[in-house]
C-alpha cells in the first residue's frame, strides 16, 4: 500500500465526506485497516469479510455491498492501478431498514464486542437501504480514480464481462418464460443487420443478446454454441454483402472472427467475442457505408479511421492517398456529402460513444483519448453528433 499516500487517503476522504455525509477508511490486500475508523474492525472474521468483499468488487469490476452481519451493510471498493491490486477503501457500517435493533447488538456480541458497545453502536448508526449504499460506493469508487488519477483497467474489464454475462443471462431467463421456440431468434438476423448498418449499437447488442439466448437453450454443448456462433458470423457478412458488394472486404474479417470463435473455451468466451465482433462488424460497415465505389476514397477513410485518434489534416490524408488536398476534398465531398473533417468528427465521436459506454474513462481522458485536443470542444461536437453530452450519454446507456 506504499503507493497509497497520506495525502492522497485526505483528500479523498475529505471530498467524500463533503458529497456523502460519511467518512470512508483504507485497508491493504490482506484486510489490515490503514486509515479511517471501522467500529467493526476489533470483531471476529472481520478481515477476512473484507478479503471477500474486495474479492467480489474486482470480480464485479464495481463496488460491491455486504454484509458482514445480518442487517449490518458496508460498501467496498477495490484500489487498482492499471492491472496492479494495491488495497481496498470501505465505508459504513449503516444499519439496513428494518433491521431489528436487539437483534444487531446479539450479532456484535456473538462477535467479541461487549454489550454495551454494541448497544452504543446500533443505536448511533445511520439507517441506509441497500440502494442508498451502493450508490454511496459507487461515488466513493469515482472520487477515488478522480483524485488518484489511477486506471483501473482490470475493473473496467471485468465491469463489461459481468454486464454482458448478466444482458445475455436476462436474454435467456426471458426466452425461457416467453415459450418461444428457441431458434426464432435467428430470423433476427435482416434486423441486427439494419441495427448494425444505423450504428445503433445498444439495439444491435440488445437482438444479439436474443439470439445469444436462443443458441444456448437449443444445446448448451459447446462444440455446437461454437458453430452456431459461427453460422451467425457467417450469415450476417453474407448478408451485409448481398447488401451491398463493395463489402466484400468483411470475407476476411469473418475469417479473424472464426478463428476467435474457434479459440473459445467457454459460453462466456463466445459471447465476449462475438460482443467484441459486432462492434467491429458495426464500424466496418458504417466506414464503408461511406466510401461508396471511389477507391482513392476508400483508401482516405479508412486511413482516417486507423488514424482518428492522432492529429489529421486534409494534406496528410491526400498526401497518403496520393492526391491533391483538393482533389481528395472534391472527391469525398462527392462519394460521401461530408467534408473530410466532417468525416473525421463522425469517427471520433462514433469511438467516443464506445468508450462511454464500455469504459468509466473520464468525459476529457476521452476526447484526448479519441483525437481532440479541446474538452469543450468535444462537448460541442459530440451535442452537436448526438444530441446529448457526454455525460448524458452514458448515463442513459448506463
Amino acid at each position: 500500500m506504499a503507493f497509497l499516500s497520506q495525502r492522497m487517503m485526505t483528500e479523498v476522504t475529505r471530498s467524500f465526506r463533503e458529497a456523502q455525509g460519511t467518512t470512508p477508511f483504507f485497508f491493504d490486500v490482506n484486510g489490515r485497516l490503514i486509515a479511517g475508523s471501522d467500529p467493526l474492525d476489533a470483531t471476529t472474521g472481520m478481515r477476512r469479510q473484507r478479503n471477500y468483499a474486495l474479492q467480489e468488487s474486482l470480480n464485479l469490476g464495481e463496488p460491491f455491498v455486504s454484509e458482514p452481519l445480518p442487517g449490518l451493510l458496508c460498501g467496498v471498493l477495490t484500489l487498482e492501478d492499471r492491472r496492479l491490486i494495491l488495497g481496498g477503501a470501505g465505508i459504513g457500517p449503516f444499519r439496513q431498514e428494518g433491521a431489528p435493533g436487539e437483534t444487531l447488538v446479539s450479532a456484535l456480541i456473538a462477535k467479541g464486542m461487549a454489550r454495551r458497545a454494541a448497544s452504543g453502536l446500533v443505536a448511533g448508526l445511520p439507517v441506509w437501504s441497500h440502494a442508498r449504499s451502493r450508490e454511496a460506493a459507487r461515488s466513493l469508487q469515482e472520487t477515488f480514480y478522480l483524485i488518484s488519477g489511477w486506471k483501473p483497467t482490470l475493473m473496467q474489464d471485468n465491469r463489461i464481462q459481468t454486464q454482458r454475462r448478466q444482458q445475455v443471462a436476462e436474454a435467456i431467463e426471458d426466452l425461457r418464460r416467453s415459450g418461444r421456440p428457441t431458434l426464432y431468434a435467428f430470423e433476427k438476423e435482416r434486423t441486427l443487420l439494419a441495427h448494425i448498418r444505423a450504428g445503433d449499437r445498444p439495439a444491435a447488442k440488445q437482438i444479439l443478446n436474443d439470439m445469444l439466448a436462443a443458441i444456448y437453450l437449443s444445446s448448451p454443448q459447446l462444440p455446437v454454441l461454437r458453430a452456431r456462433s459461427i453460422e451467425m458470423i457467417s450469415c450476417l457478412t453474407r448478408a451485409a454483402i448481398e447488401d451491398n458488394t463493395l463489402l466484400e472486404s468483411l470475407i476476411e474479417r469473418n475469417h479473424e472472427w472464426t478463428e476467435r470463435l474457434l479459440r473459445a473455451r467457454s459460453f462466456e468466451d463466445l459471447s465476449r467475442v462475438l460482443m467484441d465482433t459486432l462492434d467491429a462488424f458495426i464500424d466496418a460497415i458504417a466506414l464503408h457505408g461511406m466510401n461508396r465505389s471511389n477507391p482513392k476514397v476508400r483508401a482516405a477513410l479508412e486511413y482516417v479511421a486507423a488514424h482518428h485518434a492522432k492529429p489529421l489534416s486534409l494534406r496528410v490524408v491526400a498526401a497518403h492517398v496520393g492526391l491533391s488536398s483538393c482533389r481528395l476534398a472534391h472527391l469525398v465531398k462527392a462519394c460521401t456529402g461530408r467534408s473530410l473533417t466532417q468525416v473525421l468528427h463522425q469517427v471520433r465521436i462514433r469511438q467516443a460513444q464506445h468508450l462511454l459506454e464500455r469504459t468509466t474513462k473520464s468525459c476529457t481522458e476521452i476526447a484526448y483519448e479519441v483525437g481532440f485536443g479541446d474538452q469543450s470542444y468535444f462537448t460541442k461536437l459530440f451535442r452537436r453528433h448526438t444530441g446529448s453530452t457526454p455525460r448524458s450519454h452514458r448515463q442513459f446507456r448506463a
